[in-house]
């Protein structure tokens, strides 16, 4: 079975998007050596990147853009060659390179493609989808990088979920420019 994680950005008090949907602030304002390699590294995995359609829109903005490839070689080299599917009940097409368009239902679809063989799947923001997963007990890691930041509103990835999600960490890591990266699972 294909594992599914999570990667997420959140501030310290929860949110993964600020009021506006916006994500600025996951930027970090300084060079870290350290955080630039584990990005890398992350990103030169294999492995289908999965979006709603709100990420879809904000990804397809910056990677395949000559910015990204000059500022972020290797990831937007990833971003713009990996498979994606977006799930959206809104837009026509999904114009990025590698992307499949999928209207149907999330949950049911994502069930389908965990039985499918290939390598595992990663869903990057895209709190409408991971609201629905999570609670459908499809997620098998959840990758979330805890930002020095304060936003004091905003909308977290979990919005929507109707029963507690209990969780044990399974791995942490923090870096000089104050991120926190923390990977839990479901708690058995």
């Amino acid at each position: 079975m294909r594992k599914l994680i999570v990667f997420n950005h959140v501030s310290l008090d929860g949110y993964f998007v600020d009021a506006n949907g916006g994500m600025d602030w996951a930027r970090p304002d300084n060079k870290d050596a350290e955080w630039s390699r584990f990005v890398a590294d992350n990103a030169s995995g294999d492995g289908m990147l999965l979006f709603g359609r709100t990420t879809y829109e904000l990804m397809i903005r910056y990677w395949p853009t000559p910015m990204a490839a000059q500022h972020d070689p290797i990831v937007a080299e990833r971003m713009n060659s990996a498979p994606k599917v977006v799930f959206s009940r809104t837009l026509d097409q999904a114009s990025w390179n590698n992307t499949k368009l999928v209207k149907g239902d999330v949950a049911t679809e994502v069930r389908k493609m965990k039985q499918e063989p290939g390598p595992g799947m990663v869903i990057l923001g895209s709190g409408k989808v991971v609201a629905p997963l999570a609670q459908e007990g499809l997620i098998d890691e959840y990758h979330v990088v805890v930002n020095p930041v304060v936003l004091g509103k905003g909308r977290t990835m979990f919005d929507g979920i109707r029963e507690k999600l209990k969780l044990k960490l399974s791995k942490s890591r923090s870096f000089s420019n104050g991120y926190v990266f923390l990977c839990y699972e479901p708690a058995a």
